[in-house]
């Protein structure tokens, strides 16, 4: 791109396609000398020394008088402001395209990095400037797809809390046994520390999902809110808490079967598999199934424990305060009974009791399936249970099991219902715990489906994790991708529920940091976004979230303190995924490097393996994506194309305005798409202007047309008196 100053009496001429982006004050003169390069030029009006004046300060200079004579030149005269020198005239020369638009962009100006091969694949053809008139059988699809998002919001408030309740409520089978190993006879104070803690929480998940209401959070929540390097790193985590949420609970359930049926024909972790494969079967009947029988096993998990707590309560009554007493002065004998040795106690059951919640991160994995207003309801649901479940349960262990019994690892829940009512409710408990551990199964496989299917759409993963069972419409590839995912986690930890059960406790405190630091980067980039609903129509104090974050890290710290090897165990899992994501989103810069191999060893380019690379690369570069602009701000349109180059592997942007008469077309829209089209030579920038209304209708009905799918559709951050839901646009928010 050329830039020249000139004087105000310098001809100016300018290129016909760009007439419309001259300035009110310009004025502009064709000519089209064969030959000669077409410019365009934008001039103010003529002031001493090539600059303009403000008409302020043109106004406050006094005209000389016929009879005067005219004054000397100022000898020094001051440098322009940058109000005057905005003005200057400028010249800018427009490259001449191709006539059929099918050359390449400065193909032979920029330097190659391959020596011997061609680097002509590395650059974009020329854009396009269309009209266009939605047909009837978009307009028809978008419609469809709009109330098919609608009606997919089928889960009330008991059957979405049903999903993540047995995650949730079944936890107290494994979290009890860790707690009391760390905490002793503190151990119910540990726990209900832990479960106040997620008051904090609450709050920020609601107006998270009030402002983005959309499925795969917190992935889709950082998606919108940064950058998609840092979204993956949250997907990353969040297949390894879905992963240790179902093996956890499978092995779980699994280890309660073995301990009451010593004769089991087959090992606790071919039980745990036998789990993990039936609930996956189940997952394929699809999400109002699937909640339907979350919803009875929860059911029957809630009065297994009300029958529980009610039989511990007759039988502590009648037997009197001397097994708390007796574990009370056990536990202080060995614990120590020092104020630093207490808190530390304390301190660490607070850290390993909040496992006791897990299954909390879930539910908002599936938030576009809960019906409106539903969502602080389910939270309410899941956390209130779990505060007296926890507890109770645990306050009533120490009250009628020995201390010594409680730590030698036995069935801590099974042996309470057998001190308290006798055999026949010990059967019970450890069916109850079977069957509700077996629904955390199905919570951790039905929230990371809705994960792999949201990558799939933003094209981290392949389009086949997107195909649906015909009947169920459940997407089989990633049920079954995800289970098989679990078993080879199980297999590589060696079977062994210590080692996941530690990792999951970290694992599932990294998760829980991302939802307050996700609506810390909401408040920053995504301010002017609306929320809905009363608690949170104005938003949560930053002091809030400032202390959610503060909690998790201390609880953090305070698990590594504890056992440090739960990082090690942590650290290769997460590393492992991490790494396989970015590869699959830097599928053209893993290939363009092979390329640069390839091109370093001539004797090799006589296979045409090089010709291979350069279309493999290039089908993948011509996938599209959209921007959707309201303004013709070079600024703006310059950061949106920047997000997109920096974020997605595509030499294919199409920026869309939609309007509803002529003059609402921006005048310099499509002289600045022309700009950036030449900017980014790497980048083909088409620009079509649809003729119809901005709504939800409309860009569903623009996706089928386009063949893009919405979640590859960029869009401004709409203000607070925005008409429509963001989650029925199905976009991503890229800008403030």
């Amino acid at each position: 791109m050329e830039r020249a100053l000139s004087r105000s009496s310098q001809t100016t001429v300018g290129n016909s396609d760009h007439s419309d982006a001259l300035s009110p004050h310009s004025t502009s003169h064709s000519c089209e000398d064969e030959g000669q390069p077409n410019w365009l030029a934008i001039e103010p009006p003529s002031t001493r020394h090539g600059l303009s004046r403000s008409p302020t300060q043109a106004s406050r200079r006094p005209s000389p008088s016929p009879s005067q004579p005219t004054p000397d030149p100022d000898p020094d005269p001051p440098p322009p402001s940058f109000r005057d020198s905005q003005f200057a005239i400028v010249l800018r020369r427009q490259r001449a395209r191709p006539p059929d638009n099918s050359g390449l962009k400065l193909v032979s100006a920029l330097p190659s990095r391959f020596i011997n091969l061609s680097n002509a694949f590395e650059f974009a053809g020329w854009g396009s400037i269309t009209r266009l008139k939605l047909a009837k059988a978009d307009l028809d699809a978008g419609a469809a797809r709009v109330e098919a998002l609608r009606r997919a919001r089928v889960l009330g408030q008991f059957t979405a809390s049903a999903l993540a309740g047995n995650a949730v409520l079944g936890s107290v089978f494994y979290a009890l046994p860790a707690v009391v190993a760390v905490s002793g006879i503190y151990s119910p104070i540990s726990l209900f520390v832990a479960t106040l803690i997620l008051f904090l929480w609450r709050p920020i998940m609601e107006e998270l999902a009030s402002a983005l209401p959309i499925s795969g959070a917190p992935y889709t929540y950082i998606l919108n809110v940064s950058t998609k390097s840092f979204a993956l790193v949250g997907a990353a985590l969040l297949i390894l808490d879905f992963s240790s949420t179902a093996i956890v609970s499978a092995a779980t359930a699994a280890a309660y079967l073995a301990g009451e049926v010593p004769s089991l024909p087959f090992p606790t972790w071919v039980g745990a598999a036998l789990v993990l494969l039936i609930f996956t079967v189940v997952s394929l009947m699809g999400v109002r199934e699937s909640a339907r029988i979350a919803l009875a096993v929860l059911s029957l998990h809630l009065i297994s424990m009300s029958t529980l707590i009610i039989a511990s309560c007759v039988h502590w009554g009648t037997t009197g305060l001397g097994q708390l007493k007796a574990n009370w002065e056990l536990g202080r004998s060995t614990g120590g009974t020092s104020a630093a040795s207490v808190a530390r106690q304390i301190y660490y059951g607070v850290c390993l009791g909040m496992l006791g919640l897990t299954g909390f991160e879930c539910t908002p994995s599936y938030v576009s399936k809960i019906k409106p207003g539903k969502f602080p309801l389910v939270l309410r649901n899941l956390h209130i249970p779990a505060i007296i479940l926890n507890t109770l349960v645990m306050l009533l262990a120490l009250a009628l099991v020995p201390l010594d019994t409680i730590l030698g690892g036995a069935n801590v829940l099974s042996v309470l219902a057998a001190v308290s009512a006798g055999r026949w409710l010990r059967v019970w408990i450890v069916v109850d715990a079977v069957i509700v551990l077996c629904g955390g199964v199905l919570t951790g496989i039905l929230a990371a489906s809705e994960l792999l299917s949201q990558l799939a759409l933003d094209r981290v993963l392949p389009p086949l994790f997107l195909l649906p069972l015909p009947l169920t419409h459940a997407p089989y590839v990633a049920v079954l991708s995800f289970s098989t995912f679990s078993a080879l986690l199980y297999a590589s930890a060696g079977a062994r529920l210590a080692v996941l059960s530690e990792m999951f406790s970290l694992v599932w405190l990294a998760v829980m940091l991302l939802f307050p630091v996700s609506l810390l980067l909401l408040k920053f980039n995504r301010g002017r976004l609306r929320r809905s609903g009363a608690r949170v129509g104005l938003g949560l104090g930053l002091g809030v979230v400032l202390g959610a974050v503060g909690v998790a890290v201390v609880v953090v710290a305070g698990n590594v303190a504890y056992k440090p090897r739960t990082a090690g165990y942590f650290a290769p899992y997460f590393i492992g995924i991490v790494a396989l994501f970015s590869a699959t989103q830097s599928k053209v810069h893993l290939l363009r490097w092979l390329y640069w191999v390839y091109d370093q060893y001539p004797s090799l380019h006589e296979r045409a393996w090089g010709d291979k690379l350069v279309r493999l690369t290039r089908r993948l570069k011509r996938q599209p994506v959209c921007v959707l602009v309201k303004t013709d701000e070079i600024n703006t349109l310059f950061h949106m194309v920047l997000y997109v180059q920096k974020n997605e592997e595509t030499s294919y942007l199409k920026i869309v305005h939609f309007f509803e008469e002529e003059k609402g077309v921006p005048s310099e829209l499509e002289a600045n798409a022309k700009i950036l089209d030449e900017a980014f030579p790497e980048i083909t920038v088409d620009l079509i202007l649809v003729d119809g209304l901005f709504d939800p209708a409309h860009v569903a009905a623009l996706s089928h047309h386009l063949g893009i799918p919405p979640s590859l559709m960029f869009m401004t951050c709409p203000g607070p008196a925005f008409p429509h839901e963001v989650a029925e646009f199905g976009t991503r928010i890229i800008s403030l």
